[in-house]
């Protein structure tokens, strides 16, 4: 089909992805996407415009008829093909993500394949769109349910998961048989672009699937487009609610995942040195860039000096560089100016009177002087009113809290205005019991420390961290992609009685 889209510009680098082709932006606004290792500019990416977005919503509209009346099976097969791509360019998916992004190859692989795990789920989609029915439910009277598409869609995620975030949601609605939009973050635009390939060699029809790009003026244009029905979000809490609050007043369905600040309650009975070593792959792994990174450590009665001895010792020991380098454990942060940011936090830490056991700045690299790095960071002593415990770093910094019991160590949880993930290191079956049944957080993990569900369930906090009724993939991702229709039917006989006019009912 042919959509105009005039007066397009060039940016070197990156296009937008729509109607089953790359083209340029009509903007004339573009940013510069760099290499955290190095600081270099590698590419370009143009910020859409509300014109760019009307041109991906339109595509996306003319698609939908004929995606929305395909048979859920072809569908699913078209996913299927998807899935193959998806796996035979794994590798290839996971080096731009750490190019961009600048995670470790290896974590950039784990969290592709996380993704990847969510279209194997979407295969299955068929099943999950099967409705109610009730024969007779009535005299003469049958009721059945069916689940129908949404319409157009659209998806805004973050800088640091570029397939795995964008994967909880478009392979979901587009097996349901939405249309959708995709706004990756500008700083990591590759890894979608190279999505939206792999699914139009897959068989995708034009304009199922879209990427745009681009900052505020690309969202705004999302969120106040008439011809999008619902916005899937991840990202910050004030941005997660501004989201959600611009769609409610637009008439959209949506779903915002926003910030956390996820703990880890040790309590004394827990095998320290498995507990430790579980607590640094949680908070320095992707240098704490996850949104279900432990970034709190709540340590109960006599846990705390020596899980804090082992904290200092193993942290220390994390091999810091490239996403590619040999052996590296964790690499830069995403940009200088989030770099700058996090190593504010620390100087707001030691002003405050926590202790620093361990710090991070002014971390350097051989070779890579100018990428944007920093040490591993550990904070003692931490108390609920300190910046270091209330606001969401996103950094490699963790820090630590004490409390005298259990119970002290929930009601601390439990009084947090986020509520995304925390887990518990106990060998108490009793207590972990007690607390994931109090605990007031949506992903729990017992001695896991990052609890992210597996596809078939569904991604989600409390709080502060989401706002909106349905969690990500998983049968909810299924519900908040789809409407339910109930159809009542009745095929009157000629000894039927007539109907009145008083209210039916079905006795």
């Amino acid at each position: 089909m042919n959509i105009p889209h005039e007066k397009a510009v060039s940016h070197p680098g990156v296009s937008l992805w729509v109607n089953g082709a790359a083209v340029p932006s009509t903007s004339p606004r573009s940013g510069a996407v760099t290499n955290p290792a190095t600081g270099n500019v590698i590419r370009r990416v143009p910020f859409a415009n509300a014109e760019d977005i009307d041109f991906a919503v339109r595509a996306a509209s003319a698609a939908l008829p004929g995606w929305r009346s395909s048979p859920p099976l072809r569908r699913a097969r078209v996913m299927q093909k998807f899935l193959a791509l998806m796996q035979a360019n794994q590798k290839e998916l996971a080096r731009l993500a750490s190019e961009e992004h600048g995670k470790t190859l290896p974590d950039a692989l784990g969290s592709v394949q996380r993704g990847i795990e969510v279209i194997e789920f979407a295969c299955g989609i068929p099943h999950l769109l099967k409705g109610e029915y009730t024969e007779n439910a009535g005299s003469g009277v049958d009721c059945h349910t069916l689940r129908q598409p949404v319409g157009v869609c659209a998806g805004i995620t973050p800088f640091n998961f570029p397939a795995m975030v964008p994967l909880w949601m478009f392979p979901v609605a587009i097996a349901c048989g939405n249309t959708f939009i995709l706004k990756p973050s500008e700083k990591v635009p590759s890894t979608s672009m190279k999505m939206a390939e792999l699914f139009k060699e897959a068989g995708l029809p034009d304009g199922v699937f879209n990427v745009v790009h681009g900052d505020k003026e690309a969202v705004d244009a999302i969120l106040n487009h008439p011809g999008i029905h619902a916005v899937s979000f991840v990202g910050s809490t004030p941005i997660a609610k501004y989201v959600y609050e611009t769609c409610a007043r637009n008439g959209k369905r949506v779903q915002a995942l926003g910030g956390a600040k996820n703990h880890a309650v040790v309590l004394p009975d827990a095998d320290l040195e498995f507990t430790t070593d579980a607590l640094i792959g949680a908070a320095y792994g992707s240098a704490g860039e996850r949104c279900m990174a432990i970034s709190a450590v709540v340590a109960v009665g006599a846990s705390g000096d020596p899980l804090v001895r082992l904290l200092k010792d193993k942290a220390g020991k994390v091999k810091v560089g490239p996403g590619n380098g040999e052996g590296v454990e964790m690499g830069p942060l995403v940009t200088a100016a989030h770099r700058d940011k996090v190593a504010g936090y620390i100087d707001a830490g030691v002003a405050e009177g926590a202790k620093l056991v361990l710090d991070g700045r002014n971390k350097k690299i051989a070779g890579h002087e100018n990428g944007f790095f920093l040490g591993t960071t550990l904070f003692d002593q931490v108390k609920p009113e300190m910046k270091i415990y209330k606001d969401e770093i996103f950094g490699p910094v963790l820090v630590v809290l004490r409390a005298d019991t259990l119970d002290a160590a929930i009601e601390l949880v439990n009084a947090n205005p986020y509520g995304n993930g925390t887990a518990i290191f106990t060998n108490s079956g009793g207590a972990a019991r007690r607390f994931e049944e109090e605990i007031q957080v949506g992903m729990v993990g017992v001695n896991v420390p990052i609890p992210v569900p597996v596809a078939f369930y569904s991604f989600g906090g409390w709080k502060g961290s989401l706002f909106g009724d349905l969690h990500m993939h998983g049968m909810e991702g299924v519900k908040f992609y789809t409407r339910t229709k109930v159809v009542t039917t009745r095929w009157p006989h000629e000894d039927a009685p007539a109907p009145g006019l008083n209210m039916p009912t079905l006795g």
